[in-house]
């Protein structure tokens, strides 16, 4: 089976009124929603929260979910207005908490493991550069527009298919792939200081 017939089972267990199945739902996913939420909010205080506020949504609006698309992509889309509709509220009411002024944010174990870690055989120089390099992405991504960051992340972060990119961000497909475009250059136009790489190559 699926991950999506698997998804597909638990939304009707769901909307017959089993709530074990969303919450395994809720299981599966919560992981996910809080790194594409932490990609769009760099105040990790608040990610828990517009996560919580994601999946609520999520089941309030589950009885009229239809099946149309996969349930990830439309609990993504959810996510997403989540996001958008929280980062509003903080413009009105800029009340910034100290993590986010300590610039502090959780890029998942990955990233972690590559800072933190001198395997056998690395050198010092090597780690070093390496770090840099995860530090100018992690940079060059933060400088994004909401929109190329959302697109980029979903699509190198998430795995999601432009199709899926393009029901998530509700909008055409040709735009998708001119955001994630104009995002890795972007971040390609970071990087060739530090790769010696020239215009027009991938790094």
């Amino acid at each position: 089976m699926s991950a999506a017939d698997a998804d597909a089972q638990l939304v009707e267990r769901v909307k017959q009124g089993d709530v074990r199945a969303f919450e395994m739902l809720v299981v599966k996913y919560q992981r996910r929603i809080e790194r594409l939420i932490g990609r769009m909010v760099r105040d990790t205080d608040l990610v828990a929260d517009i996560a919580q506020e994601t999946f609520i949504r999520a089941y309030r609006a589950l009885p009229k979910f239809r099946g149309d698309s996969a349930f990830y992509t439309w609990l993504y889309r959810i996510a997403v207005n989540t996001a958008k509709k929280a980062l509003m509220e903080l413009k009105r009411d800029p009340l910034v908490s100290e993590t986010a002024l300590a610039g502090h944010h959780e890029d998942g174990d990955e990233t972690s493991r590559v800072e933190n870690e001198l395997t056998d055989g690395e050198t010092p120089e090597a780690v070093l550069a390496s770090k840099q390099i995860v530090a100018t992405v992690n940079s060059a991504v933060d400088a994004l527009s909401e929109e190329l960051r959302q697109a980029i992340t979903l699509r190198e972060i998430e795995g999601l298919s432009y199709e899926e990119i393009a029901e998530v961000m509700n909008c055409p497909i040709g735009t998708v792939r001119s955001r994630i475009f104009r995002a890795r250059e972007a971040i390609a136009q970071r990087l060739r200081p530090l790769l010696g790489t020239q215009e027009g190559e991938r790094w």
